[in-house]
């Protein structure tokens, strides 16, 4: 989670189109930020957190990927 501090266990990887509010991208200490991978606002808005959501999300969420012009980030992030 981007609040939480860096553990040194791995990558750290976001993968949101918005940066997290209060959190420097210093704090943050990432290794990269995917914005291109990250699910679209219109799905995010969609699933809203909610856990009873998740499959149709998940599924929704794969062939958004699936569609990707530009998969750099993608090969990256499966790398």
């Amino acid at each position: 989670r981007i609040y939480e501090e860096p553990g040194g266990d791995g990558k750290r990887v976001l993968v949101d189109r918005l940066w997290p509010r209060g959190i420097s991208k210093e704090k943050a200490a990432l290794d990269a930020w995917m914005k291109t991978v990250a699910p679209t606002g219109s799905l995010r808005k969609k699933f809203n957190h909610n856990p009873a959501f998740f499959a149709e999300f998940a599924a929704l969420y794969k062939e958004e990927l699936d569609r990707l012009e530009d998969r750099t980030e993608l090969d990256r992030l499966i790398e």
